[in-house]
């Protein structure tokens, strides 16, 4: 891959710039976000967002910025770049930024005059600290350098206006300041390695506009208040290093803080490095709890989409320890067979009938690759007898019927992962027997069985021997059409449903498959011809009346266009799975090619990372979250399979 960076050029053409975001997150669940320039374009824009345990434990923003202005030789240059209402940019601090470069650390380079200042920043791994280290790398004449604070303390969806409760006092602290705008919020320290002149000067600046919002339908504006000046002086070589964050600092240990945090990161020189340093960022750890963050910026923990999203993430970051934390997390909230889809304790909701399915599939997955099953079995195999249990019992609003085959629903909700819901109707809601639930339901007693065989468990063998024998020709009778050549999408009763969509690329890719291979052939091959696109498998044929090819408006529109035609990355790790198991080692070639059409789209959204959904038609355009845990998990995961392949050749020659 090409060296990411980013030119004066790029950078001075505000809609280009604008519209590429930066992202940088830690472990402890603190992170940044915003646009290549620091023009904040989302209400999720900000340099410290961190979650605020005394109020909602939820993602609250804290320093929306911290505005640079340097003095050279007594004339001010503002390097800060804001868009007011109405489209107003102030100030045009962007037109100095020489250019940002993507490699051990990222960094913004400036050029005022003869001067040159880099600007780097890097949150503490298990802190809610974010460190920004600036260095005047050349200069005739020493700088001055000021740095104004822009703070709005409130949750992250949310918008800050102008008031009289915020507390607009300081509190001193070593070589820096404390704000703390509203009780119950955790303080926000600003200290520096040196001692600089800080000047109170309190004063609220207003609408602030989000241009992201305001496409997407939401109230995008906003006032920040600025609470005052810090200002020091640079000599050529000198670097000055900053500490934010919500416990108070030793300024003189900053300095080495940053050297050990730049010693843990690794340079970025292929696809693989851009993906395993995106991959690091949706685990949030606390003690032995772990989160998998379904996307950034907006999403939290969500059940089925860690389960989706574990095996390749862990691949990529090369840690499983994570993986059995976050499944041994994930257990904290099991109830009566069921995984909530999002929220923990008593705010969890349980709505996903494929969640404690792809379970199944995520100890499978980390089964095979470690040559675990022992460990699954000592550890889990309660735990999936019981979803077992509740689902052929019949759990809520899913039953297995006589034909062992799963039936799932609930007016007025959409219990599978196309679960999008306008004015209070589903979109898809797909009730009845939905092709991939049964897929993954095949899988999940199958792999079960396996492990009972495998440690002789005689009894809960022989529990699903019948199920076994019979589920294969009954799941063919339901969804197979030999005259159409694929499956349907769901059958609820004499409605059969055959709208060409993805799920059915499940029952061909999983582990266990009931189909023949002739069968499954088709199956891809419909998929490749219908649905495939370098970004991802659309969610609806282009030839179906309902197909949306573009995922933009309000939330209404959007909604509607989600699962009715929108492309989603982190489907195309099931069809690359399918397609080698259909096609052989011959296919290798091609998956690898699909795999490298994403090198050409990391810096075309978050810069170093996959979107979550991209428009259906060309040019394939980015939307959703910026960056997306199982849209990065799945594209990674197709390197591995392809890698496997080779791996084995080369053995056996």
């Amino acid at each position: 891959m090409k060296k990411i960076e980013f030119s004066h050029k790029d950078l001075s053409n505000l809609q280009f710039a604008l519209t590429k975001e930066i992202l940088r997150a830690n472990i402890s669940n603190a992170y940044a976000c915003t646009t290549l320039t620091s023009c904040n374009t989302r209400k999720y824009h900000g340099l410290l967002i961190t979650p605020q345990p005394k109020i909602d434990n939820q993602n609250h923003l804290l320093l929306s910025s911290l505005d640079e202005v340097v003095t050279v030789e007594e004339q001010e240059f503002n390097l800060a770049c804001h868009r007011y209402r109405n489209g107003v940019i102030y100030p045009n601090g962007h037109k100095y930024l020489h250019s940002y470069v993507v490699d051990l650390i990222p960094t913004h380079i400036y050029k005022v005059g003869n001067a040159v200042l880099l600007k780097q920043m890097l949150f503490q791994e298990k802190k809610d600290r974010l460190l920004i280290k600036y260095t005047l790398q050349k200069s005739d004449v020493n700088i001055g350098l000021s740095l104004r604070p822009l703070l709005a303390f409130r949750q992250v969806h949310k918008l800050t206006v102008a008031n009289d409760v915020a507390n607009r006092n300081y509190q001193i602290c070593q070589q820096g300041v404390s704000y703390q705008l509203y009780s119950k919020y955790t303080p926000l320290y600003i200290q520096f390695s040196k001692k600089v002149a800080y000047e109170h000067k309190p004063e609220w600046y207003y609408q602030f506009e989000y241009i992201k919002e305001k496409e997407r339908g939401y109230d995008y504006l906003e006032d920040l208040l600025m609470m005052g000046e810090f200002r020091t002086e640079l000599r050529e070589g000198e670097s000055l290093f900053v500490s934010c964050g919500v416990e108070e600092d030793n300024p003189f240990l900053i300095s080495r803080d940053f050297a050990k945090e730049t010693s843990l990161r690794f340079p970025i020189s292929t696809m693989e490095d851009v993906l395993k340093r995106a991959a690091r960022m949706f685990f949030s750890r606390k003690g032995t709890k772990v989160d998998i963050i379904a996307g950034f910026p907006w999403f939290g923990r969500w059940g089925r989409d860690t389960f989706i999203s574990l095996p390749g993430l862990c691949l990529a970051i090369g840690d499983w320890r994570m993986f059995r934390m976050a499944i041994d997390t994930m257990l904290e909230d099991f109830r009566d067979g069921f995984f909530p889809n999002i929220g923990k304790g008593d705010q969890s909701a349980y709505n996903s009938i494929d969640a404690p399915l792809w379970f199944f599939w995520s100890l499978q997955q980390y089964a095979y690759i470690n040559n675990a099953k022992r460990e699954v079995w000592e550890n889990y195999s309660k735990v999936m007898g019981c979803i077992l249990d509740n689902f052929s019992e019949g759990a809520s609003n899913v039953r297995m019927d006589s034909n062992f085959l799963l039936w799932q629903g609930q007016e007025g909700k959409a219990l599978t992962w196309m679960d999008a819901i306008v004015d209070g109707v589903p979109v898809t809601q797909r009730k009845g027997y939905a092709v991939e639930i049964n897929a993954l339901w095949y899988n999940a007693v199958m792999f079960y069985r396996e492990l009972a065989e495998d440690f002789c468990d005689d009894a809960a063998t022989a529990k699903w021997d019948e199920f076994a024998n019979c589920f294969p020709d009954n799941f063919k009778s339901v969804f197979w059409s030999k005259s159409m050549g694929y499956l349907a999408d769901c059958v609820d009763g004499n409605n059969k449903d055959f709208s060409v969509r993805p799920n059915m690329i499940f029952a061909a890719s999983l582990p266990y498959t009931s189909l023949s291979l002739k069968i499954r052939q088709l199956i891809v091959e419909k998929v490749r011809q219908e649905l495939l696109t370098p970004r991802g498998l659309r969610t609806l044929s282009p030839t179906h009346k309902d197909y949306h090819a573009v995922y933009a408006g309000n939330q209404s529109e959007r909604d509607r266009a989600y699962h009715n035609g929108t492309a989603w990355p982190w489907l195309m790790g099931a069809y690359a799975e399918a397609y080698l198991k259909v096609y052989g080692d011959e296919a290798v070639d091609y998956v690898e090619q699909l795999y490298g059409e994403f090198d050409k789209i990391l810096c075309d959204y978050c810069v170093g990372s996959i979107a979550e959904v991209y428009d259906g038609n060309p040019p394939y355009s980015p939307g959703g979250s910026i960056s997306q845990a199982w849209s990065v998990a799945e594209v990674y995961r197709m390197k591995y399979m392809t890698e496997c392949i080779k791996n084995r050749k080369e053995r056996s020659l």
